[in-house]
């Protein structure tokens, strides 16, 4: 697959037999060139899985950071393969070897410059059709995460700061620190 031809539609078959180390996101068919992530999207990712990981230890759901495939509408002419920066799946049986087939319980998005737009736009709205019922934006610009909760077909918003604790919706007594999530 070529960055020139993104226009041209894909199907999942043509994602998985792409010949290139150029990493893509599918978007209804479309590819999507990602960023590199800086180092302090590294940090806090590598922190909030930490977190994350240490409250799951036993549990039944799992944490996965990217590059870890979503998989939404394959099969149905908007192929479409996501990799969020942490997602939490609490249904092994849509789990693979490739990732997940189907909506993850909970998706983490770290802004950055380059993605954000169509991270909250775009990638919002998939991820609300196919009914994630937790989904965060981590913005380390201004040391922020906004969480959407899924309810009745739509997101109720929170907005949190560094000095905040979060609960996490999805994961019954999980609190998240953002203090520690944000620490350089």
């Amino acid at each position: 697959m070529e960055v020139e031809e993104a226009a041209r539609k894909y199907t999942y078959e043509d994602y998985l037999n792409r010949d290139d180390d150029v990493r893509y996101e599918l978007i209804d068919g479309v590819t999507h060139l990602m960023a590199t992530p800086a180092r302090i999207h590294q940090q806090i990712s590598s922190e909030l899985h930490g977190q994350l990981y240490v409250f799951l230890r036993g549990k039944q759901c799992r944490v996965y950071a990217a590059p870890f495939s979503v998989r939404l509408g394959v099969g149905e002419g908007r192929d479409t393969v996501l990799e969020p920066d942490i997602v939490v799946v609490c249904d092994k049986e849509r789990l693979d070897d490739r990732g997940i087939d189907g909506a993850p319980d909970l998706v983490v998005e770290i802004l950055s410059p380059s993605t954000q737009k169509k991270d909250k736009t775009v990638k919002f709205n998939k991820y609300l059709e196919h009914g994630v019922k937790e989904l965060w934006y981590i913005s380390p610009d201004d040391s922020t995460v906004t969480v959407h909760i899924l309810k009745d077909g739509e997101y109720v918003t929170r907005i949190y700061d560094e000095s905040d604790t979060v609960a996490v919706h999805t994961l019954e007594g999980c609190v998240i620190n953002l203090q520690e999530v944000f620490a350089d």
